[in-house]
């Protein structure tokens, strides 16, 4: 894929011992009579460690299971509208992600990605950044920073970004990144952590202050592994 092009010797071996232990620390299991293959897990576990490139592998305690569809799969979620009354809706989703519990992927998507590297889209990333997101509770768009990461300066990047794709899609305007990141902070930390991955120029020239956070963030720059 190309946001592995880049990386260098030293890199490549990290991302292979990190997504080796991955392996054998998460179980990983299968839906609807599909079967899990050793490819399977590494494509996963690959994708996923390279978001832990600079950091520790602890980053994803907590839980263990992941469960794999052989395509896009339906839930079930109840909400409740303005005037009280509770709906129950069903989603077909992609992917997952459970607080404290399993994380859920759909390995058509998977492939597409790897297929078609889309600018901004990876289904992989994009859950995996939810369990960084609920390391420290409920997913909210704020991760565990470490020092010398400063919560107001993240707070103010990710507020003003948000902010601004709301008013853009409430002026029906093109947006540069999916407008599904405005959905809440939770999906827009999972969504800009996509493209910084997937297509860091892009969201470094769109909110380079969002950018700048997920470089501490992550303690790795992908804009500058691009040849």
């Amino acid at each position: 894929m190309p946001m592995f092009a880049g990386l260098t010797r030293k890199e490549k071996v990290r991302l292979r011992e990190l997504a080796t232990v991955f392996v054998k620390r998460k179980a990983f299991s299968a839906a609807h009579g599909f079967a899990v293959s050793e490819e399977m897990r590494v494509t996963i576990a690959s994708q996923a460690c390279l978001l832990l490139l600079n950091l520790s592998l602890d980053y994803f305690d907590g839980w263990s299971g992941i469960i794999v569809y052989p395509g896009a799969f339906r839930v079930r979620h109840n909400h409740t509208d303005e005037y009280g009354l509770v709906h129950d809706e069903e989603h077909a989703l992609s992917g997952e992600s459970w607080e404290q519990g399993p994380l859920i992927l759909s390995w058509s998507d998977i492939q597409e990605d790897l297929r078609d590297s889309h600018l901004g889209g990876n289904v992989v990333i994009h859950e995996f950044a939810h369990k960084l997101d609920m390391l420290d509770g409920a997913a909210n768009g704020i991760p565990a920073l470490h020092p010398p990461m400063v919560r107001e300066h993240w707070t103010k990047a990710m507020s003003n970004a948000f902010a601004h794709l709301g008013q853009q899609l409430e002026q029906q305007q093109v947006t540069a990144i999916d407008p599904y990141a405005a959905t809440d902070p939770a999906e827009f930390f999972a969504v800009v952590s996509e493209y910084f991955f997937t297509a860091p120029r892009l969201l470094r020239r769109t909110y380079p202050d969002v950018y700048e956070q997920l470089v501490q963030f992550y303690r790795q720059d992908p804009a500058l592994r691009l040849v």
